[in-house]
């Protein structure tokens, strides 16, 4: 990717604004990166990969691919992918989608899948050594879980972009943080990535599909109100709220 493309430019520009923010890479790290197939995960592999190229700290990539055991999955495309592009990864085949849908599940199917697999997740990391998750979490889908929480949990609270958990053993980290939605979407179509069709019957109906829907009438009404929104979470005014 040519440095003075554009679209390359601005997402290495603030990718690198998070990194160093929150410090989010040590020269060492082992890294284990959570791909799920979508633009985000990919877009998020390609430029911690790229990276490496060209910065003085050392780190380690580890991907992982759990699939949820739809029928019509990608594992394998996701795998010849990764094998051509040198990423390592590794692919787990669940049922945690299934059964999540099953009607032995009485909860929310979305929640019970996430949790499942975002433990997975961390037990992969502990045996492979990884201290650090990478998830391509972006600015949109930020702002989408400050309004879902808002909406269904009555809290105010969202994804952070760097979180050490479980007492300092494990942090994940999101370094697409400060990257729009749309500028990850332009850089995909532009690295002509693979398109990998999620086979969840919740996809399409989701609640974060309902909260990304009003947040578009509500950012077409004013260019300001996105960005207002992300930096108002870095400006609480504590006095100002409940208790």
């Amino acid at each position: 990717m040519p440095s003075h493309n554009p679209t390359y430019k601005k997402i290495n520009r603030r990718l690198g604004k998070a990194l160093h923010r929150y410090d989010m890479i040590c020269d060492g790290d082992r890294i284990l990166v959570g791909l799920s197939g979508g633009k985000d995960s990919l877009t998020l592999m390609w430029f911690l990969n790229e990276r490496l190229r060209r910065v003085r700290v050392t780190y380690e990539l580890n991907a992982v691919y759990l699939d949820p055991g739809f029928e019509a999955g990608f594992a394998e495309r996701l795998q010849r992918y990764c094998r051509d592009a040198g990423y390592r990864l590794r692919i787990e085949h669940t049922d945690f989608g299934v059964k999540a849908h099953s009607d032995e599940n009485r909860e929310n199917p979305c929640f019970m899948c996430a949790w499942k697999r975002r433990k997975r997740l961390f037990d992969i990391a502990d045996e492979l050594g990884c201290r650090k998750l990478a998830l391509g979490h972006n600015k949109d889908d930020i702002i989408e879980t400050l309004f879902m929480n808002m909406c269904y949990a009555g809290e105010i609270s969202t994804m952070m972009p760097f979180q050490p958990l479980f007492e300092g053993r494990f942090t994940v980290i999101r370094p697409l943080a400060y990257v729009d939605e749309d500028l990850i979407r332009q850089f995909a179509a532009e690295q002509d990535f693979p398109e990998f069709i999620n086979a969840c019957p919740s996809a399409a109906v989701s609640k974060r599909r309902a909260v990304k829907e009003l947040l578009f009438r509500l950012y077409s009404s004013n260019d300001k109100i996105k960005g207002n929104i992300f930096r108002s979470l870095s400006r609480v005014r504590p006095d100002y709220l409940l208790t």
